[in-house]
């Protein structure tokens, strides 16, 4: 981060002014959809300032959303209005879940209209997106714009990172205002000295401890802390249940796999344990509900959170509130070294043999012998939860999912993954179902020629809604079916390659061929629609 530049003039437009300050902050990528309220401050458009066009908000805010995470800061995203605000509210709401710090602007109506109830007018614009922003203001005067877009960043770029929201009237935008300096917050903190004393007796006095990791980690690029530590404790490591980032590397010895969504899972899973430390993770993530206790009996359990709201309402154990790198490191030097704990099962299947209809597991395990080694993935394929892990391991720095659940996320981030590690293969995994509310991407990456390589992972509708049906015992549900949608013709209409893929004898080339390609490529591959259990 640079300080202002001293020859800029005294005072300027609430424009200049902001260009000014968005460079200083690092921020010249925009994701946008552009509408009227917007035109002024998209005029003379800045020739180091990138506009990257979404044709859907949603889309918009999800490119954001992984160009941030991968960047490691704050993504200026430009919306229109309430009604783009509410198109994009799906994919804030993962920006809020995955902790990833954006500031969205949308743009209001002139000021002197707004007691009119004007067309396009925003009424009470600050609200709308509560709760899922850290901090949302229409501020009270155009002279209030510059430091309003400063304070967005710094509360964005405050842990636990996440999205901040602004309302401008579209006149402030040439308004004259003082030029605003930049100011550098430094937000790491570290915990309580007393409290990782006490969790490095926990580790030397247990016989069998067990890791659990979540985003947080990888958030924190403390993956390399993690592997220390369980290498140092010997303790089996578990990935969080349905994390958004890999925050330990999947084919290490000491992996056991993921946890499961469901408490009875989790308690089965973690039986034996007596000391579990659960780093950048909830404790525990749940998708249905099940009786019976948290974890065993007898069991200790540790989390290590920079969240404190994760850490008011974890159900058990002993919350340490801390930078997930810096409690690491405070950690490491305190804990006796252990040989490691032989697994008593792996989590690892069998290869699986080619075969017609293909599998979802086949589909996985192509996708690991094809996928360059140094390739980020972006997943939204829910019917593929149960497996994912096992037939396609992944690694830190590597993966990005959406931890809300809400679909649209997939598709669209592994756009802002590619626009922000240029060089990289992108790999998105999408179910059939998922892609639909994020399909537009594909324009936005022919536009700017992307290396992603798009896999639909087509079972015919939507998987997970058939799963919870049988789950809950249901005579009749409705159709959840999907059918006669050609992904080929959709992608060749938006100007991207497309091929389909029926027979698995035909999967691992079409692949291969695909992650050659130097633009965005689409697969549409036809899995076996029969009924997959997600817990």
């Amino acid at each position: 981060m640079t300080t202002m530049v001293e020859a800029l003039p005294q005072t300027a437009t609430v424009r200049e002014v902001t260009m000014n300050l968005l460079r200083d902050l690092g921020m010249t990528t925009m994701f946008g959809n552009p509408g009227s309220t917007e035109l002024r401050f998209l005029k003379d458009w800045p020739e180091d300032f990138t506009y990257v066009m979404g044709l859907h908000e949603s889309c918009s805010v999800a490119m954001a959303d992984a160009f941030a995470q991968i960047t490691g800061n704050a993504a200026f995203v430009s919306l229109h209005s309430a009604g783009g605000l509410g198109n994009a509210m799906g994919t804030i709401y993962t920006a809020y879940r995955n902790c990833a710090p954006l500031v969205i602007m949308a743009g209001q109506q002139t000021r002197a209209m707004l007691g009119m109830d004007p067309f396009l007018f925003a009424q009470d614009a600050a609200s709308m997106p509560k709760p899922y922003v850290k901090w949302s203001v229409e501020p009270a005067r155009a002279q209030d714009v510059p430091a309003a877009i400063a304070r967005a960043y710094y509360v964005a770029m405050q842990r636990p990172f996440g999205p901040t929201f602004l309302s401008i009237p579209e006149d402030d935008w040439d308004t004259a205002v003082p030029q605003l300096a930049v100011r550098k917050i430094y937000a790491d903190f570290v915990a309580d000295p007393a409290a990782i004393d006490a969790l490095a007796a926990a580790f030397d006095a247990s016989r069998a401890p067990a890791i659990v990791v979540g985003s947080g980690v990888d958030r924190d690029g403390a993956a390399n802390l993690a592997v220390r530590l369980a290498e140092r404790t010997g303790a089996h490591v578990y990935s969080s249940a349905l994390a958004s980032r890999c925050s330990f590397p999947e084919d290490h010895a000491q992996f056991a796999g993921a946890l499961p969504r469901i408490r009875t899972g989790v308690v089965e899973k973690l039986r034996g344990h007596d000391l579990v430390v659960v780093l950048g993770a909830p404790v525990f993530n749940y998708h249905i509900h099940a009786e019976g206790p948290f974890i065993e009996a007898g069991t200790t359990l540790f989390q290590l959170t920079d969240d404190p709201n994760a850490a008011g309402w974890a159900v058990t154990g002993t919350a340490i509130i801390t930078s997930l790198r810096y409690g690491l490191e405070a950690l490491l030097p305190r804990v006796k070294a252990s040989p490691p704990a032989p697994l008593a099962v792996s989590h690892a299947r069998a290869p699986v043999a080619a075969g017609d209809p293909i599998t979802i597991e086949y589909i996985l395990q192509s996708l690991g012998a094809t996928t360059p080694p140094d390739a980020i993935i972006a997943e939204e394929a829910p019917s593929t939860h149960t497996v994912l892990h096992d037939y396609l391991p992944m690694r830190p720095g590597g993966y990005f999912a959406a931890a809300s659940g809400s679909l649209g996320y997939g598709l669209p981030a592994a756009i802002g993954v590619a626009l922000a590690a240029p060089g990289k293969r992108v790999v998105a995994i999408i179910g059939d179902g998922s892609s639909y509310y994020g399909i537009q991407g594909l324009w936005t990456a022919v536009e700017h020629n992307l290396p992603i390589t798009f896999v639909i992972v087509n079972n015919g509708g939507y998987g997970a809604m058939k799963s919870f049906s049988k789950l809950f015992n249901s005579k009749r549900s409705p159709s959840f079916d999907i059918g006669h949608v050609d992904f080929v013709a959709l992608a060749k209409g938006f100007g991207c390659e497309g091929r389909r893929v029926e027979h698995a004898a035909d999967l691992v080339p079409a692949l291969e061929n695909a992650h050659r390609s130097a633009g965005p490529i689409l697969i549409d591959v036809v899995v076996e629609s029969a009924i997959k259990t997600l817990f």
